[in-house]
C-alpha cells in the first residue's frame, strides 16, 4: 500500500479516505457504540480497524428496531391498548410502557450483550 501525502504548511499529511460508505446510525447503534467503546475495548478497536463498525452499528440498530416493534405487537395482543379516541392519555401511557418494556428486553439481549 503506497501513501501520498499532501503539504500543509511545514507538514506533510497523508491522504487518507474510508473505504466504508456513509450510514445512518440511529439510537440503539449508538448505544451499542457507547458500550463498545466503554466495555469492549478489544473488540471496539477490531471492529473498527477492519472498516466493519458502521455495519455492525447500522445492523444491530435496524435488528433493535425490528425487535422492538415485533414485541410491542406481540403485547398487544396479549395486552390490549385503550381506545385511542375515547381515552388518548390512557391509550398514549399504554403505548409508553409496552415501549419501555420491550426497550428493556432488547436492551440486555442485544446491545448490552
Amino acid at each position: 500500500m503506497e501513501l501520498t501525502y499532501t503539504p500543509q504548511g511545514d507538514y506533510l499529511l497523508p491522504n487518507l479516505t474510508l473505504s466504508e460508505a456513509e450510514t445512518t446510525i440511529g439510537k440503539y447503534g449508538m448505544m451499542r457504540k457507547t458500550f463498545l467503546k466503554t466495555e469492549r475495548k478489544g473488540m471496539y478497536a477490531h471492529l473498527m480497524l477492519s472498516e466493519q463498525l458502521n455495519r455492525h452499528l447500522a445492523d444491530i440498530d435496524r435488528t433493535a428496531r425490528e425487535q422492538i416493534d415485533r414485541t410491542i405487537q406481540e403485547m398487544l395482543a396479549s395486552h390490549p391498548a385503550p381506545d385511542k379516541a375515547s381515552d388518548p392519555l390512557g391509550w398514549t401511557g399504554h403505548m409508553n410502557n409496552l415501549k419501555q418494556q420491550a426497550e428493556e428486553l432488547i436492551l440486555a439481549e442485544l446491545i448490552y450483550h
